[in-house]
């Protein structure tokens, strides 16, 4: 399918965002961040901003933005208007998270502890409505591709803003040189590895995948042909379905691109980040903050990749091969 980058900027920006606020909650239940009023402002600003940047981006491939309202309407059948309603939702125990930082006399203790974990699920449940959006869809058999029956695409938007989130936060810890930082590395590089395995045994699957339907299912007229092909273009130009359902992305660059995205937004920032844990001081900062760039580009690239390498079933009226 042809890749919308609004859609990719949204699910990079908001899938890093919602994994930081998990993060940044859960280190406030556990009491492994510090409840510091500078740290608690820049975490939480940095983290809703990546949420609320992503969340505009979704809505520039609208026709018509200003009804982009009415999609809230549609919760009880459509998996996209089930997350819009969660990540409004989000906003608000995300709001009293932020707020036990910045005005700690004005929050309770449980309180504040009851937000941060309404935060995690807010953002888990946001998370998990964007990937259904695509792993619902039946016309597009790379999306449901599954491993002893379990869906591989929500669990590769998990790992990937899980990963996320623990490296924004890693950053933020360096840069104010948190003694918390100190027991990140580890577990952030054991985040990144588990996204990028996810991904990777994804992308082997989809390579295995054959397809079980062709141009004799699409016209109907299987039972009576064995082997038919299209005589002549239906159109005499490209049509709205071949433009953004047919897409086509060429091997050679599809293995170029994955090597890329999983080296450079995987590998390298592991070595990283475990470089800074071991050099300490501004080394762990900028290292962290390289990390944090090559892991964003490495996600763009996998997103890309994601919706490239989808064929939708429509192609078959084509005689489009994959």
């Amino acid at each position: 399918m042809n890749p919308a980058y609004s859609v990719l900027f949204f699910t990079c920006l908001s899938g890093a965002g919602y994994g930081m606020l998990a993060v940044l909650g859960a280190g406030v239940l556990f009491d492994a961040l510090p409840a510091d009023f500078v740290f608690g402002v820049v975490s939480m600003g940095t983290c809703l901003g990546l949420i609320t940047s992503g969340l505009l981006c979704s809505t520039l491939h609208l026709h018509h933005p200003e009804r982009a309202w009415r999609a809230f309407s549609q919760w009880r059948s459509s998996w996209l208007s089930r997350e819009g309603v969660a990540a409004v939702a989000t906003f608000i125990p995300a709001a009293v998270l932020a707020l036990g930082w910045i005005f700690p006399a004005a929050v309770s203790a449980t309180f504040w502890k009851l937000g941060a974990l309404a935060s995690v699920l807010g953002a888990f449940a946001t998370v998990l409505c964007t990937a259904m959006i695509y792993a619902s869809l039946k016309p597009v058999g790379q999306w449901r591709i599954t491993l002893a029956s379990i869906p591989l695409v929500p669990f590769t938007y998990f790992g990937f803003a899980l990963a996320g989130g623990m490296v924004w936060a890693q950053l933020l810890l360096s840069a104010f040189e948190k003694p918390h930082a100190l027991h990140m590395p580890p577990l952030t590089c054991a985040a990144l590895a588990l996204a990028w395995a996810v991904k990777l045994l994804y992308w082997r699957q989809i390579d295995a995948q054959t397809n079980v339907h062709d141009l004799l299912d699409a016209t109907g007229l299987k039972e009576n042909w064995q082997n038919i092909r299209a005589f002549d273009s239906p159109h005499t130009e490209q049509n709205y379905l071949q433009k953004e359902m047919g897409y086509r992305v060429a091997r050679k660059h599809r293995d170029f691109l994955r090597r890329a995205a999983w080296r450079g937004g995987g590998v390298l920032p592991i070595v990283l980040l475990l470089a800074g844990a071991w050099a300490g001081g501004l080394a762990a900062s900028v290292c962290a903050l390289l990390a944090a760039a090559l892991f964003m580009l490495g996600t763009l690239i996998e997103r890309w990749l994601f919706f490239a390498e989808a064929v939708h079933t429509s192609s078959l009226y084509y005689d489009d091969k994959k």
